[in-house]
């Protein structure tokens, strides 16, 4: 067991209605198995609290932040997120944020730190998308931009689908370096241009994968030379995902994690993680691809002495 921090609120999870296809129940799942495992204790938790209003409008406009915790955003533009609307939602939406924005703030004192949720990456300054309400990954880095804690940062964005909203919200802001390595023949249908894409063929696997990782992330850790790396672990990647169409295994992914975390700590960057996508069938094995991350953070902290 390592002091890495997490961090986690049972507001993570809302109620949505039965069958819905979001896996809700994976964030106090992951939580609970974290626990179980001896992976932390409630001693290195951390837990957020919703962020004021206009740390989010820092990134959404306000008429948009508004309707969206009024409830009264118009038919269409609630379809387009997928997630029926609710004050629990809400609460959900606006606490995960803060989540990422604490994850942040501890990875900075701390070198290494984990949210048990985020990677809202769909979300664009004027609407959400693909499940994704505010950006918690743009939301964070101009805040702690703003609060004078960080000039630079990198976005390392592994989830399956391309982080089109963040690309989006950066693309002509020097300060923030956007980086998408996803399956190019998956959603969205109309991607961005991040600074740096890296779209992958469908049914790649854990070598090819980890090969391609290692051929971009050093190098761009010395281009870049970031304040803080904000890291997105989407396990959306592995075989078993209904939406992913890539074919890693848990050991690819347990690695893949390894090489993101001992990479960047290794070189001197703080690293923030959110958990990113993830969806399938079999609950439990859901939760337990998330902890991976969790696990190499664990073990990556008690390397380096963090």
């Amino acid at each position: 067991m390592s002091s890495l921090p997490i961090v986690y609120h049972p507001a993570y999870v809302a109620p949505l209605p039965p069958g819905h296809r979001f896996p809700m129940a994976k964030f106090s799942g992951l939580y609970e198995r974290l626990l179980c495992d001896r992976i932390t204790t409630t001693d290195h938790v951390y837990q957020p609290g919703p962020p004021p209003q206009g740390w989010i409008e820092l990134v959404h406009r306000a008429e948009y932040v508004n309707a969206y915790c009024q409830g009264t955003l118009d038919p269409k533009a609630q379809r387009r997120i997928g997630l029926p609307w609710s004050p629990q939602l809400v609460q959900r939406t606006c606490t995960a944020v803060g989540g990422t924005i604490l994850t942040a703030k501890l990875a900075l004192k701390r070198g290494l730190a984990c949210n048990t949720a985020g990677g809202t990456h769909h979300a664009f300054p004027h609407y959400g998308s693909g499940f994704c309400i505010f950006n918690d990954l743009a939301v964070a880095a101009r805040l702690l931009q703003q609060q004078g804690l960080v000039q630079k940062v990198l976005i390392v964005d592994l989830d399956v689908h391309q982080g089109d909203g963040t690309a989006w919200i950066f693309q002509n802001d020097p300060s923030v370096f956007t980086f998408s390595m996803h399956c190019e023949v998956n959603f969205p249908g109309t991607k961005q241009e991040s600074d740096l894409d890296v779209p992958l063929p469908e049914g790649m696997q854990d070598d090819a994968y980890l090969r391609c990782l290692n051929d971009y992330l050093p190098g761009l850790l010395e281009q870049v030379q970031p304040d803080l790396v904000l890291y997105d672990a989407g396990v959306d990647t592995h075989q078993q995902d209904r939406l992913g169409k890539l074919a890693m295994t848990d050991e690819g992914l347990y690695q893949r994690e390894l090489q993101v975390l001992s990479t960047c700590v290794a070189a001197g960057y703080p690293v923030a993680c959110v958990i990113g996508g993830g969806y399938a069938d079999n609950l439990e094995a859901l939760i337990y691809r998330h902890s991976l991350l969790h696990r190499a953070a664990a073990a990556v902290y008690a390397q380096y002495r963090l």
